[in-house]
């Protein structure tokens, strides 16, 4: 079994996310700016098929 303590712990899931988010600037950049526009041709699609 690898029960084997480690003498540092884990990097939390939103430590890796940030480091990820600092390495890979550009793509990071990119997809929320495509989430950002997508968002809001969301609501605005919705604002104006229910007015």
């Amino acid at each position: 079994m690898s029960d084997s303590p480690s003498t540092e712990p884990q990097p939390s899931y939103v430590k890796l996310a940030m480091r990820n988010m600092v390495q890979k600037r550009l793509t990071s950049l990119k997809h929320f700016f495509l989430t950002t526009v997508g968002l809001l041709a969301v609501l605005v699609g919705l604002a104006y098929l229910t007015r």
